[in-house]
């Protein structure tokens, strides 16, 4: 049996050798769009976690029987074709509930404190040039008491409603699916979570329903002063919006994810006037360490799931 896994780059430093037990393992640390016939060719088991197969590749693929999704998305793979094919699909869900959670707190914690500008005033020196032994210029906040608003109300975002309570912020939330609503906080209308939330955390999947969820005229709403967080999906919040309102208003935003990845050239959210109300990270929280190796478990159990199911 033949396992290749097309985007390995992808997942770090990852020990993926575990996967050689099942048949011999290929690793291409990236495949592109032309890549992709010539890596999977011959190949029993393809692992993806981004590369796009659709139907155009799957076609000419008479020996693939399983498709591992190294993620919980599976957008990238054409499901009803596979299914005509007889091509299992399986991806792998809740490995990173932990580390998007606490990636959401990073960010929130980060901007309350103001850590961009004080990181930037030591690194420059301006503290050495003091005349005492503290600089309060920028005004910090403390989390407790604040109103946290959660936009998804899926597992990331109960995690998260769980955290701020722990530190005493008061959660409420906006189901975007219109399920998970039997929670034990206040469930409000998109509108009044805009309006009223000291800091507002996306948990969303991209969809027709989310995407540009936070247009222009919503992005209006949000509260002076308030926190925005994005760790659901890049095309939920309008970017070209949300520079132009953060030039116009005091907004403060942290990002992990953006319509467009990698973050293209002359973004409008690299503009220097931003970056001390602004953090992007790239589209990391989903891999800190420990959620990266129940992910490598997770598509080691789904190719076992498909040699009991006699898949493969």
């Amino acid at each position: 049996m033949k396992i290749a896994i097309l985007d390995a780059l992808t997942l770090g430093g990852c020990d993926l050798e575990s996967l050689s037990k099942w048949g011999e393992l290929t690793l291409y640390p990236t495949t592109s769009k032309e890549e992709r016939l010539a890596h999977s060719q011959g190949q029993t088991i393809l692992i993806t976690n981004k590369v796009v197969l659709d139907e155009e590749i799957l076609s000419r693929l008479p020996d693939l029987k399983l498709i591992c999704i190294s993620a919980t998305g599976m957008n990238n793979v054409d499901l009803a074709y596979a299914k005509k094919r007889g091509i299992a699909v399986k991806n792998v869900a809740g490995y990173s509930t932990s580390g998007v959670a606490q990636h959401t707190l990073l960010l929130v914690l980060a901007l309350l404190g103001k850590l961009p500008y004080y990181h930037q005033y030591t690194q420059k020196g301006a503290w050495m040039e003091s005349p005492i032994f503290t600089h309060l210029d920028e005004e910090m906040h403390e989390l407790e008491g604040k109103k946290w608003g959660i936009i998804g109300m899926g597992a990331i975002g109960q995690r998260v409603a769980k955290l701020a309570t722990a530190f005493g912020a008061i959660p409420s939330y906006h189901s975007t699916s219109g399920a998970n609503t039997h929670q034990p906080y206040p469930a409000l209308t998109l509108e009044a979570i805009l309006e009223e939330s000291d800091i507002l955390t996306i948990h969303a999947p991209l969809n027709e329903k989310t995407r540009h969820l936070l247009n222009e005229s919503r992005l209006k709403r949000v509260k002076k002063g308030a926190i925005l967080i994005n760790v659901g999906r890049g095309g939920i919040v309008d970017e070209e919006a949300l520079s132009r309102l953060m030039l116009e208003r005091n907004l403060w935003v942290g990002l992990d994810v953006l319509e467009s990845e990698p973050m293209q050239k002359n973004h409008p959210l690299q503009n220097p006037a931003l970056k001390e109300r602004l953090i992007i990270t790239p589209h990391i929280a989903w891999g800190y360490k420990e959620s990266r190796e129940r992910l490598i478990k997770g598509v080691e159990q789904n190719i076992q799931e498909a040699l009991r199911e006699g898949l493969l």
